[in-house]
């Protein structure tokens, strides 16, 4: 086809408009043909456009095939981080370019008004600190993080001020008159930012709520609940809306629903769970094949599409799980009732039946709108003495069931082997659950129990989600994937020498096979928890996107969430893409855009719940320590900085940091790359996943800092060989669906940290050496 040389500036105006927006990700040739609607006539014209902008340097293609415009001489765009100094640092949001050489360092008098979190450009400057580390000047704020804070209210020379939580705040604001909104000192208020505060001029704010007394039960969640800017109330439409939906339920099964309710169905969740929304059916034909039943709640049927359920699940992305407290994404009517699969209780189901072979190879699978009546309810503790004796008899155990559940054992076990074979990684630490009293304060803390009763579930999960996403992907259907990146090379490189440096051998540090093979031999070590640790930090987060990226640790290259729909939005939007399968009719295309905004959406809200959950348990930590001042605990080292150590106690997972001024018999050298500090004439070492002995020197609840010093004992800390890895960091939910139903007992054994940006070396003169970073 002839092209003209107008259509052909047309065409590449259009995709640099398209890739020089505000909400632009990189995306692969196909995907952007896709996202601009390019007909199969335009191809041709597109495809010279994108190869001339290349040419002229204007766009780029990196390795992943993705196309990125190319940025301003000497701009860069990125997340700010301020630290204790009022000085920052900015992530860069492409590590290319100009950006490649890592953060960029901000002087306090360069930062402006910029807060943590914000969005900024920034201008690199010639100059570079000592240790090479780029330098720049904040250009401009793109987009604010937030405007809201929460901090404690103060009055001085008759005037309301408030010290915000944290350390982003040196000095207090001003929000005018006292007593505004009744608040007293001491309390704990909501602000909202009128004028940000720079290094040379206070910052204004008006009070907009008073949570209480601070300290007083219930203000911490609420602390959390308003800083993280958490929906947490449902309005009274959004309510009214849920009760009509109710209305509308009935028992009987529909025509166009298959009837399950005569199979032989369990759901096996934690003992206090309320929200169900899975259950199982296995069977066995003659031919040794597996026939496998995952029957997830069908939320979708509740909540129309673009209705008032639906926008605000979707503001929500997720529901929220706080020591005692369950901020839910959706109203409780349909969340813990309709939608939720009771024990003897009609309930809509979308229904994933999965056929394996004798071996656990997948022969077939499909999807259908179904109805189930659950049979029994087993809590996570009653399943593996029902298989481990058979012959016992348990209440409300028939026979039947006990079969069932010795059969989805068996599958789950076969499955389990199987999936490690092929690659899949599994890394962690033991999980700690903390103990709470009746108002909420830390009395203790207890290894999580974990058992084969949660691989089973874990597995029969994993095997929904891949069979789900496969078939939405041989129908060509963009839909939200889970998708985790390979890890970054320079940062598997650095592991690689870390590994070195314990004497480890890992040839090829981006094998899973070896790595698995690592993790596996280090088992009960006094290494594994060391190399666990510094594994983690290596690989990337997962993340919700329409991106044909696969997921490296599961080792599929077709991944989504379709088992929890009652508390993650994405899985809802799989289930309505799975009615469709259902219906066996022709399946409508989400609009790319949506899938892309969507999909960066619903990893912000997962995160803003797991900083949320960390946050009030960091909280809940630092008030159990406060009195617990020159106590001395067993600890381990969680990470090493060129300014200290973060150390998580054993029995208490407190986190807290022992600053390299606290180390006073020798003077440190930071090595970056194997995350450790060695004395330069002791030539000891503190190394990440290390057991140390620490004393509890200080805490600062509103600042969210524990201070910590070594103990003059320093004695080493023996590890149990019954340590087990368990769910890995980097998705805690893609090895099964144990996120939300273990968390629903609202624990974690998340510690209290502070910043890690947030230190700042202080030693006496006679050691102020450069230090190699």
């Amino acid at each position: 086809m002839k092209m003209n040389e107008t259509e052909l500036e047309t065409m590449k105006s259009a995709i640099l408009a398209e890739t020089g927006a505000v909400d632009y990700r990189p995306v692969t040739m196909s995907i952007m043909a896709k996202t601009m609607n390019i007909s199969k006539k335009q191809q041709a014209i597109f495809k010279e456009a994108l190869a001339s902008l290349i040419e002229e340097g204007r766009m780029r293609q990196d390795k992943q095939g993705r196309m990125r415009i190319r940025g301003s001489v000497g701009l860069v765009s990125g997340i700010l981080r301020k630290i204790s100094s009022g000085a920052a640092f900015v992530i860069p949001s492409n590590r290319d370019g100009q950006a490649a050489q890592g953060d960029i360092y901000i002087s306090a008098r360069d930062v402006r008004d910029a807060q943590t979190g914000d969005e900024v450009m920034v201008r690199l400057s010639a100059k570079r600190r000592s240790n090479g580390q780029r330098c720049g000047t904040i250009e401009k704020i793109v987009e604010r993080a937030t405007s809201i804070f929460v901090g404690t209210y103060f009055e001085s020379a008759g005037q309301g001020f408030v010290r915000i939580d944290g350390t982003a705040f040196n000095s207090p604001v001003h929000v005018g008159d006292p007593g505004a909104k009744g608040a007293q000192p001491d309390d704990k208020v909501v602000i909202e930012m009128l004028r940000f505060p720079t290094e040379s001029r206070s910052g204004q704010a008006v009070l907009t709520e008073v949570l209480g007394k601070r300290g007083d039960p219930g203000v911490d969640t609420l602390t959390v609940i308003h800083s993280m800017g958490l929906p947490h109330e449902f309005g009274p439409d959004v309510l009214a809306e849920a009760r009509r939906q109710a209305d509308t339920f009935s028992d009987q099964v529909p025509s166009d629903r298959t009837d399950l309710t005569g199979e032989l169905i369990v759901t096996i969740d934690p003992v206090d769970a309320r929200d169900f929304d899975d259950a199982i059916s296995l069977t066995r034909s003659e031919d040794g094949h597996w026939h496998l039943g995952v029957h997830i709640a069908d939320v979708a049927h509740f909540v129309p599409e673009d209705g008032l359920l639906d926008r605000e699940a979707r503001k929500r992305g997720t529901s929220v799980y706080l020591p005692r407290h369950v901020i839910p994404m959706l109203p409780e009517l349909i969340s813990n009732g309709l939608a939720s699969l009771q024990q003897d209780q009609v309930r809509y189901t979308k229904t994933a039946f999965i056929e394996f072979d004798a071996a656990g190879s997948v022969v077939g699978s499909d999807v259908v709108n179904s109805a189930i009546r659950v049979a029994r309810r087993f809590a996570y503790e009653e399943v593996m003495p029902i298989i481990g004796n058979p012959r016992q008899q348990a209440a409300g155990v028939t026979a039947p069931i006990r079969h069932l559940l010795a059969n989805m054992y068996e599958l789950a076990m076969i499955l389990r082997k199987r999936r490690f074979e092929q690659g899949a990684l599994q890394m962690g630490i033991p999980e700690v659950e903390i103990d709470f009293d009746r108002n909420g304060a830390v009395i203790g803390a207890h290894e999580r129990h974990h058992d084969e009763s949660h691989e089973i579930i874990e597995e029969f999960m994993l095997a929904a989600n891949i069979a789900v996403a496969r078939m939405l992907d041989a129908r060509r259907v963009p839909f939200l994937r889970r998708i985790h990146g390979d890890p970054d090379v320079l940062k598997m490189n650095n592991f690689q020498q870390f590994c070195q440096g314990l004497g480890l051998s890992l040839q090829k540090p981006q094998s899973r096979h070896e790595l698995q093979s690592l993790i596996k031999g280090l088992a009960g070590k006094p290494e594994e928890r060391a190399v666990n640790y510094a594994l983690l930090r290596s690989m990337r987060q997962a993340e919700y996107s329409p991106e044909e990226t696969g997921h490296y640790a599961l080792a599929e290259e077709e991944y989504c969430h379709f088992t929890s729909p009652i508390r993650r939005y994405p899985d809802l939007t799989i289930h309505r893409l799975v009615d469709q399968l259902a219906r066996r009719g022709g399946v409508r295309a989400p609009d790319a855009n949506m899938l892309f905004e969507l999909g960066r959406h619903c990893s912000f809200t997962e995160r803003r719940a797991e900083r949320a959950e960390r946050e009030l348990i960091r909280i809940k930590m630092l008030r159990y320590m406060s009195s617990r001042i020159g106590e001395e605990m067993d600890a381990f080292i969680t990470g090493v900085e060129s300014f200290g150590m973060f150390c998580q106690g054993i029995q208490i997972p407190a986190e807290g940091m022992l600053h390299l001024s606290a180390l006073s018999d020798d003077f440190y050298v930071f090595d970056p790359t194997t995350r450790t500090l060695t004395g330069s004439r002791t030539r000891r070492e503190f190394r990440l996943g290390d057991p140390i002995r620490v004393v509890v020197a200080a805490v600062d609840i509103d600042r969210r800092q524990l201070e910590l010093r070594l103990s003059e004992k320093q004695a080493t800390v023996k590890r149990s060989r019954s340590e087990k890895s368990r769910r890995p960091e980097f998705d805690r939910d893609d090895q099964g669906r144990s996120k939300g139903k273990r968390r629903k007992d609202n624990s974690s054994s998340a510690g209290s940290k502070f910043s890690r940006q947030s230190g700042k070396t202080s030693r006496p003169k006679k050691d102020r050496r450069k230090k190699k970073r």
